[in-house]
């Protein structure tokens, strides 16, 4: 469209931006005839008729892409302006400086086309509110994207292709160098290649990073890092530095390429924020070429330490890795899940005492806790099943998965076996059928030739994945060697564990090296259901006694109160009467036998005193309890026993009943009366 007939009143009424940009710093330095000619644009805009005072230069993004419009304040300018209706054109030297990008630049031509907003380039004008005009600057913008999509694949391919072959000269981790023929070699320095080698000994046996850093502070050992410009320099280690060493796939001799991919993070300000590098497994890195460079470790060895690495991952709530044997008291931390929602439960430990709580829902969905569970008669649970299958009736259980397991992969061996022959009968039918077409029906005969084709390629696939070798079972036969060396260490271990030589973390990697996980479910309020899921495959459920939180939640407290007012009212002690409840299966709200504390209170609450294993009267003659002189002074039991903690009532305990006795006299109730209307401070008696 010429220039004349794009341009009305209307556009000449409002203003013309000339949008400058260039895509990097050193363009801004280096370009200097582009900047002119986009500056030159202002006259274009004077020639079409805009004064002086209605153009405006916009030229905030020198030194940003346009491969998107995050960063970009001028184009955000830009795009205000028109939405506001303040733009009767845009001109830019061309399209591909306002973006590179067609979510931004239909988005820009869509707004252009309703605010009735011309855009202009070196070629002339366009119209975006008319059918042509969109159509030349939407090709325009494709052209735009497309171009620097070739131009990265140009950059990238050559890159890409060298690093296939292995060649790519790559940033080398400390501890590796080029010689002058541009091989990679270890280097020469004896120094730096034993101490890589005591820092993947010292892991493997210390099993955490924070380990290797603190055995290396106690020596005094440096680290051989690299500095800014390539250089090897020695500094302190760190839990990072040492990270980066056991990751780094150069120190077991691979060439890798495409660790890493960028993935978004929602909620931060700023682009680079917004992006963060998530780690790939093995499996989906884009290049891995093995034995490339001269190794430190073994690819098995770099494969175990990863493992590793991923267990002691200190998140292991969120990740549902086990994390690493720590010193708690909790023995199945990392191991127990929920039997409710299927989270995995940490472990709080409040007065000394560890709990097994799911706290998933809680911090995601802002619920309440959706089980807690004291960790006391899990572990026990756990430890006891534990030394029972170190004993040796459990080799031939042992003997009977590892049958189960070869059984299950003979069955998958014949099932590969069936759908292979499947796939070669169905191919060799298409085949059939494809002969049997009349030659001169092209269209049947074409459309029975993909038929066939197709099931070539799906045989073809079946025989290679069939050729390819298969990982071990997870159980091999024990050797009869194994199997002595097991009833030997099912004989010492329970005795090593009940003396205290084993520390907490060898006792936490003894359990995990039978137990897989450990799920619990509080099924009744007294009674939690636990299920033990076994390396194997294996699983041992039970059921045990919860605590409770007080007497109240205990069942069937209505009958055990009654039979335990019934023994005492016969003489018996509060030990005897625990003793024989016990047995009849009764216990405490804490305890999975019952207390005599819990008979004494249960009494004490029902006022039937005993005085050691007697009955004992309800009043001791000559003397006055704490609840007789509360009932006289008409003041709550508490007041009595506040001020008797305190100090300020001086009076010890009775020798043979344990009471606050104090003498039954009306001196006493009087200083006590004394005491309440603030005449004295203190008594004595």
């Amino acid at each position: 469209m010429s220039m004349p007939e794009a341009i009305q009143p209307a556009h000449l009424s409002r203003l013309a931006v000339v949008y400058v940009r260039q895509s990097s710093p050193h363009q801004v330095l280096e370009n200097k005839e582009s900047l002119k000619l986009q500056y030159g644009l202002q006259n274009k805009a004077a020639a079409a008729g805009w004064p002086a005072n209605r153009v405006r230069v916009i030229d905030t993004d020198l030194g940003h892409t346009g491969r998107s419009a995050e960063g970009r304040a001028g184009f955000q300018e830009l795009v205000a302006l028109v939405n506001q209706g303040l733009v009767g054109i845009i001109f830019a030297y061309d399209v591909t400086r306002l973006a590179r990008n067609c979510t931004d630049w239909y988005a820009l031509l869509d707004l252009c086309g309703w605010r009735h907003c011309l855009v202009g380039d070196q070629d002339g004008i366009c119209d975006p509110a008319t059918p042509n005009g969109r159509l030349i600057l939407g090709l325009k913008g494709l052209i735009s994207e497309l171009e620097l999509h070739t131009l990265r694949a140009r950059l990238t391919a050559g890159l890409l292709s060298k690093a296939r072959r292995g060649e790519l000269a790559q940033m080398l981790p400390a501890g590796l160098i080029r010689d002058e023929l541009g091989r990679v070699v270890k280097h020469p320095s004896q120094e730096v290649q034993a101490r890589l080698d005591l820092v993947f000994a010292t892991f493997l046996r210390a099993r955490t990073a924070c380990r290797v850093v603190h055995v290396f502070q106690e020596q005094a050992l440096l680290l051989p890092r690299l500095d800014d410009v390539g250089d090897l320099v020695w500094r302190e280690p760190t839990t990072s530095s040492v990270l980066r060493i056991l990751k780094n796939p150069a120190y077991a001799g691979c060439f890798a390429r495409g660790r890493t991919r960028t993935v978004p993070r929602a909620g931060a300000p700023h682009k680079k924020a917004r992006e963060a590098r998530e780690a790939l497994p093995v499996q989906e890195w884009q290049i891995r070429i093995p034995d490339k460079y001269p190794a430190y470790i073994s690819w098995e060895t770099f494969e175990t330490i990863q493992g590793m690495l991923r267990d002691n991952h200190s998140e292991y709530a969120d990740k549902l890795s086990r994390g690493v044997p720590r010193a708690g008291k909790a023995l199945l931390h990392g191991l127990v899940y929920c039997g409710e929602c299927g989270h995995k439960m940490v472990v709080t430990y409040k007065e000394k005492r560890a709990r097994y709580v799911c706290n998933q829902l809680r911090r995601r969905c802002h619920v309440s806790t959706c089980q807690s569970v004291s960790a006391t008669p899990v572990d026990a649970h756990a430890l006891q099943a534990f030394f029972d299958a170190l004993s040796p009736a459990e080799l031939d259980l042992y003997g009977q998965a590892v049958a189960a397991l070869r059984q299950d992969e003979e069955q998958m061996r014949r099932a590969r076996a069936q759908q292979l022959e499947r796939l070669r009968y169905q191919a060799r039918l298409a085949e059939r059928q494809y002969n049997q077409a009349d030659p001169d029906n092209r269209l049947v005969a074409a459309e029975l030739e993909k038929r066939w084709e197709a099931a070539l390629r799906a045989v073809k696939e079946a025989e290679e994945q069939s050729r390819q070798p298969r990982p071990p079972g997870l159980l091999e036969a024990l050797s009869s060697e194994e199997q002595d060396r097991l009833r030997q260490a099912g004989q010492r271990v329970p005795e090593l564990w009940r003396q205290g030589l084993l520390s907490p973390q060898q006792q936490k990697a003894l359990l995990r090296c039978l137990i897989d996980k450990v799920v619990v479910r509080r099924s009744a309020i007294d009674t939690i259901q636990v299920r033990i899921v076994w390396k194997g495959g294996d699983t041992t459920e039970a059921a045990l006694p919860a605590t409770l939180r007080s007497l109240r939640e205990l069942p069937g407290l209505a009958e055990m109160e009654k039979q335990i007012l019934q023994h005492a009212k016969e003489g018996r002690s509060d030990q005897e009467v625990a003793i024989l409840l016990t047995q009849r299966g009764l216990r405490s709200p804490r305890r999975d036998v019952l207390r005599p504390s819990t008979v004494r209170n249960i009494r004490l609450r029902h006022r039937q005193l005993s005085l050691r294993g007697t009955s004992c009267p309800r009043r001791i003659p000559g003397y006055l309890t704490v609840p007789q002189v509360a009932d006289r002074l008409n003041v709550p039991l508490h007041w009595v026993y506040d001020r008797i903690h305190s100090g300020t009532i001086a009076v010890a305990r009775g020798a043979v009943t344990q009471l606050y006795l104090f003498p039954d006299k009306a001196r006493t109730i009087a200083q006590f009366k004394q005491l309440q209307a603030g005449k004295v401070q203190k008594l004595r008696f």
